[in-house]
């Protein structure tokens, strides 16, 4: 069947013979940093060499401008014309002097909540010299689409409904209610910018459709519908009406997207269908669910598609923009697109065709024992290049280093294991975890087609468990039971939370937050965690009076709850495989970072990435460590990233993997850098927020040159 599809897109594309230059685009500037990942093919390369292997005892930090709120930060901030965009932990825009760090100016959101990650901005000029036009930024703050003077931080009234639209213009009416974020900027092409959704992940979800704005008037260009409608490709893949958006949602591109301006083509990776671990009321291959596709941007149109899983109940949604390179082959160049996932694979296709340029197998795997659960029997799996990542778990792959060592080999020794190991009441050992391999960072690939990539070596335990009919959910309270549904799959039955995995105990949230504040996070969202809207008034009060221990509000409420769609398993959360010290339950590397040669497909190296240093301090080899951001290459030979749960932030040789250079942030750097020419001098710049994986916070963005 994928052959099929793959080979329809060559009489479409057959028709594509001629460049499409797009008449108004980002302005040009090769010594900056002007997109999101260093530019539209989103490859983090930089044609910089000042900063060199000779050079680097004498890089010291050029400025530091804090944000004054911190927490969590990811942006890989944009530098255009001497000035450097980004967004501060609770999402005000800035603007800096790109040499001094001096800011320029900042916007406030007042429209509503914005707590939601924000990974980045876009930078819209026009390219005609009469346009008055004036050059603009364009970033999503809350469910809200805003573009905002780049020189003033002033909001374009002509844009929208006094600067703003709704990221929910083109989902339907069924979104009215429902979680809709953008944690990434969007991709420009022409007068038009292509934004990429965050939506829950459970039966509330929205549409994951994918928008095109004009960003002169904000006006909706057009729509692709991932869950297709009646008479269009890929209707036949899920049950009737899914697309009608009252039991499954999602199928939405959250991590970003690459585009070929020249060829006018869009390439847009897309997550799970929701809910995320039970699709029996999804019955079929789920297109255009964990695909790859590859968009007329002109139109919306779909050229060629490639879906990496089929029917996914593991949440393996493609976690990062795909590589846009040119690879060689038989001695002639080819133009490639590139795309990392979660479970440590990378699938290459031709840019033009869909064309794997690398053997991909559909490989049988196990049927699920959920008898309302229909597994797809099949995966595609690329025979090049190697994952980058464990595929397996055994007994061998127990952490010799931890005290815990008896039990951990029990838990590897009992649960269900195995790549696409459907899920079930019984605990599974999910390897990649849910974090991947591959994560939203992404990888770098210079123009030799060496691509380097940052894992995740994390095991998590997942399992599901029967959901309560509503005469079993009688005895609780309205409270209790909005708990039960919506925040039990995280914070735990007893509130608890689960810190180790990121996850807060609520047990004593009067003590941090008011009333107000916890009903705004509960409606919108905080950071990752996702937005109830769907909840009515009443039941936010309710659930609210609850985490609050306020029996008279909470009694006072009815317990008819707003409902969603009856799921007959619920999940049991998120739970990291680890020991009583916090240290994973497999032995090292527990993070690492790989060069693979996309012209053949080996691998060059692989490193330990990151470290713990009291365990270095013992003797124990570099073990690695989670991380989140991605890394810069730079034609000097350099690759830059911060990313780990040490806090350091290093430069390697390209080559070797050898470590060159190392410093030790002032929180940990969960974020791309960004590296630009200003005044004759390289600078190389990284947001300092931490939080994740239990680090300190932070509130700055430090610059580092000769």
């Amino acid at each position: 069947m994928q052959k099929i599809y793959l080979f329809l897109a060559f009489i479409t594309m057959a028709l594509l013979t001629a460049a499409y230059l797009p008449q108004s685009t980002t302005q040009v500037d090769n010594t900056g940093w002007t997109e999101y990942l260093g530019g539209p093919e989103r490859n983090h390369y930089s044609s910089l060499t000042q900063i060199n292997k000779s050079n680097l005892s004498q890089l010291k930090v050029a400025w530091e401008y804090h944000t004054l709120d911190s927490g969590q930060v990811q942006c890989n901030a944009i530098v255009v014309n001497g000035i450097l965009y980004g967004v501060t932990a609770t999402n005000k825009l800035f603007a800096l002097n790109a040499a001094t760090g001096k800011e320029l100016w900042q916007f406030v959101n007042t429209g509503g909540s914005s707590l939601n990650t924000c990974r980045g901005v876009t930078y819209w000029a026009s390219t005609n010299k009469n346009d008055t036009d004036t050059p603009r930024i364009m970033v999503a703050l809350g469910s809200w689409l805003y573009a905002i003077d780049a020189k003033t931080g002033q909001k374009i009234n002509t844009f929208g409904d006094d600067g703003r639209v709704s990221l929910k213009e083109g989902l339907g009416a069924t979104a009215a209610n429902k979680f809709v974020v953008s944690n990434t900027p969007g991709t420009l092409f022409g007068d038009n910018i292509i934004m990429p959704l965050r939506l829950s992940e459970g039966a509330d979800a929205a549409l994951g459709n994918i928008q095109a704005f004009n960003v002169r008037t904000g006006k909706l260009s057009w729509v692709f519908h991932t869950i297709p409608f009646p008479n269009e490709f890929g209707y036949n893949t899920w049950p009737k009406d899914t697309y009608k958006n009252t039991e499954v949602g999602g199928a939405n591109n959250w991590a970003g997207m690459a585009i070929d301006r020249q060829r006018g083509i869009l390439y847009v990776p897309t997550g799970s269908a929701a809910s995320d671990f039970y699709g029996g009321n999804r019955k079929g291959q789920n297109l255009f669910a964990n695909s790859l596709i590859a968009l007329d941007a002109n139109t919306g149109k779909r050229l060629w598609h490639f879906q990496f899983v089929h029917h996914d109940i593991w949440d393996k949604d493609l976690p990062a923009p795909p590589n846009l390179i040119t690879i060689k082959r038989n001695g002639k160049n080819i133009d490639a697109v590139a795309q990392v996932t979660k479970t440590g694979h990378v699938f290459v296709f031709d840019r033009v065709t869909g064309k794997p340029l690398f053997p991909i197998k559909e490989m049988p795997f196990p049927k699920s024992t959920l008898p309302e659960e229909s597994t797809w029997p099949t995966q595609p799996i690329p025979m090049l290049p190697a994952p980058f990542s464990r595929q397996n778990i055994t007994e061998a792959d127990v952490n010799p280093y931890s005290d815990d060592k008896a039990a951990l080999l029990k838990t590897i020794q009992t649960a269900q294991k195995g790549l696409f190991k459907p899920l079930s009441q019984k605990e599974t050992l999910v390897y990649p975890g849910a974090d991947g391999g591959a994560e939203w960072g992404g990888a770098a690939v210079d123009p030799e087609g060496i691509m380097y990539v940052n894992a995740n070596e994390m095991a998590w335990l997942f399992s599901l468990r029967k959901t309560p009919k509503e005469d079993e959910l009688a005895h609780l309270s309205a409270g209790q039971r909005l708990y039960s549904n919506n925040c039990s799959v995280c914070h735990g039955k007893e509130r608890k939370g689960n810190p180790k995995s990121g996850y807060p105990s609520l047990v004593d949230i009067s003590q941090k937050h008011d009333r107000e504040y916890i009903n705004k996070i509960i409606t919108s969202g905080k950071g990752m965690m996702p937005g109830f809207g769907h909840l009515s008034n009443t039941d936010r009060q309710a659930l609210v009076a609850f985490l609050l221990g306020d029996e008279k509000i909470e009694a006072s409420a009815t317990n008819k709850n707003t409902q969603t769609p009856y799921i007959p398993y619920q999940f049991n959360g998120y739970n990291k495989f680890i020991d009583s010290k916090g240290y994973p339950g497999i032995r090292p590397p527990w993070g690492t970072l790989t060069a693979i040669d996309l012209n053949t497909g080996k691998h060059l190296w692989q490193k330990p990435f990151g470290e713990y240093p009291e365990l270095t301090a013992k003797g124990i080899p570099t073990t690695g460590s989670e991380n989140y951001g991605g890394p810069v290459v730079t034609a000097s030979g350099l690759l830059f990233i911060a990313a780990t749960k040490d806090g350091m932030f290093r430069i390697f040789d390209k080559k070797t993997g050898e470590i060159l250079w190392q410093t030790q942030l002032p929180a940990a750097g969960f974020a791309t850098p960004s590296t630009y020419l200003l005044n004759g001098k390289q600078y190389i710049v990284i947001a300092c927020g931490g939080t994740k994986l239990g680090t300190k916070k932070g509130d700055s963005y430090i610059a580092f040159s000769l």
